[in-house]
């Protein structure tokens, strides 16, 4: 069985409901609306000014994904752990979600509240004396409804205001992911350096052993003397030293790139050599221009450009009268039996208007204290704007420079290769001391263990560059 039932007073509450949602439809958001601040954008960038402007190309290495720019299996599965388990990540993913429930809370403040409450109360008392026995039995259910008004807009700038920081707390979040997917890049480049440098005090090792074992055959024969062998167990001594120092470091970074996959320090597993990782001689770097659409932290800081913007409205909103609106509509009988007829209904309305009259200055300090903090965000902005170009400039450069670099190495580990065998051939023959064969022996090694670290800081530059303009969030 249905029961159906209409109360007057619920229905008289309506076109009141109707008229205030209308008034604040009607009703204004005081405070400026957001306008991106004006920023001097180069048209190329320096290292790349001799390229006409118009002819750029706005192809950039930053709008590739990560996976096309380091095209190393294993390296892209340890980037593809890190971002699932780094703790760093789920912090910032944490950060969203709570954005997003703070936008919820916010926005709320935009509608009335509502609630509902019922009572029902039978009552008997026995005849006492004179007086005969009575009972009755009474029901009430209300409703009640409170509504701030927002005329002057004070709670959709703070709803605002909250969406921007959502929207911030995202790019915070993409921010994360590319400066991890460049730290793992970086860290995994050092690791493999590491190793490599390894591979040549090992094998200048085993070399240097045979050179010794050589000193002390000629030295027995009274051919060389004591200072020789001295000098041959210097060479061997140095190499077992940097092996051991090497092997502490290549553990270091392990544990490094471990906690940076969200694992406990562990061996990690490698992939190509230092030496083989493909990368191109040149990178496009595109349009500076759209590194203020691509940059994670940029976009964060215009977001909370835009959320600071709004709050000098909220804080403006104060100035101007609160008006809310109360209402209470519900049923009541002393019998159960007639709680739902008409004649047991029951309502009530009440608006209020409240103005500020004298704060003390406070509501002028806080709208001055918005104004200062939205120009405090907008240098914020054109400082990551600054400091942007400046990265990506630093990067063009140090890649250019570190490929010379790398290419002058490469002529000197030959020519130290050389002058050490040609020391080594000399010194058996008998036309020179073992003191040259220490020089050359020993420049071979630094020469060898630079070209190491000169492949390794080129490497170094791309993650630089593709971090610079912005790439490494794009899944």
């Amino acid at each position: 069985m249905r029961m159906r039932f209409r109360s007057d007073s619920i229905a008289r509450l309506f076109p009141v409901i109707f008229c205030a949602a209308g008034l604040v439809l009607t009703g204004c958001a005081v405070g400026p609306n957001y306008k991106r601040p004006s920023t001097d954008v180069p048209a190329t960038y320096r290292i790349t000014a001799d390229v006409d402007a118009a002819n750029a190309s706005p192809a950039s290495l930053g709008d590739q994904k990560w996976w096309d720019v380091f095209r190393d299996p294993q390296l892209q599965q340890l980037i593809r752990t890190a971002l699932q388990q780094n703790y760093d990540v789920r912090i910032a993913a944490a950060r969203v979600l709570e954005a997003q429930a703070q936008v919820g809370i916010t926005r709320a403040d935009q509608f009335p509240n509502v609630s509902a409450s019922g009572s029902g109360t039978n009552l008997h008392n026995p005849a006492t004396g004179p007086i005969p026995s009575y009972g009755f039995t009474f029901g009430r259910i209300t409703a009640t409804a409170a509504w701030d008004l927002d005329f002057w807009g004070k709670y959709r700038r703070a709803s605002e205001a909250a969406r921007a920081q959502l929207l911030a707390s995202e790019w915070a979040r993409q921010e994360v992911d590319a400066t991890l997917v460049a730290n793992v890049a970086s860290a995994y480049f050092q690791l493999e350096e590491l190793d490599l440098e390894l591979d040549i005090s090992k094998r200048a090792l085993a070399s240097r052993n045979e050179s010794l074992d050589l000193t002390k055959t000629l030295e027995e024969h009274g051919i060389n003397s004591i200072l020789d062998v001295r000098q041959a167990e210097q060479l061997v001594y140095t190499a077992a030293a940097g092996i051991a120092d090497l092997e502490r470091r290549i553990g270091q970074q392990e544990d490094l790139l471990s906690i940076l996959l969200g694992n406990n320090p562990a061996s990690v597993s490698r992939g190509m050599n230092l030496i083989d990782q493909p990368h191109a001689p040149q990178v496009p770097a595109g349009l500076p221009s759209a590194l203020l659409e691509r940059r994670p932290d940029i976009r964060q800081a215009e977001q909370q450009l835009i959320a600071a913007n709004a709050r000098i409205g909220v804080a403006r909103a104060a100035y101007f009268p609160g008006i809310s609106l109360t209402a209470t509509s519900g049923l009541q009988s002393p019998a159960l039996t007639n709680l739902f007829s008409g004649s047991a209904g029951l309502w009530t309305f009440a608006g209020a208007v409240t103005q500020p009259i004298f704060t003390a200055g406070r509501l002028r300090s806080n709208v001055q204290l918005a104004r200062e903090q939205q120009q405090e965000a907008v240098l914020t902005y054109q400082q990551a704007i600054q400091g942007a170009f400046r990265d990506v400039s630093d990067a063009l450069i140090a890649y250019q420079k570190d490929q010379e670099f790398r290419a002058q190495q490469e002529l000197l580990a030959r020519s130290a290769q050389d002058a050490a065998q040609l020391s080594g051939m000399r010194y058996k023959a008998g036309t020179t001391n073992y003191l040259e064969v220490l020089t050359n022996e020993t420049n071979y090694l630094l020469a060898d263990l630079g070209l190491a670290q000169a492949r390794l800081n080129e490497l170094l530059a791309l993650v630089q560059i593709y971090k610079a303009l912005g790439g490494g969030w794009q899944q």
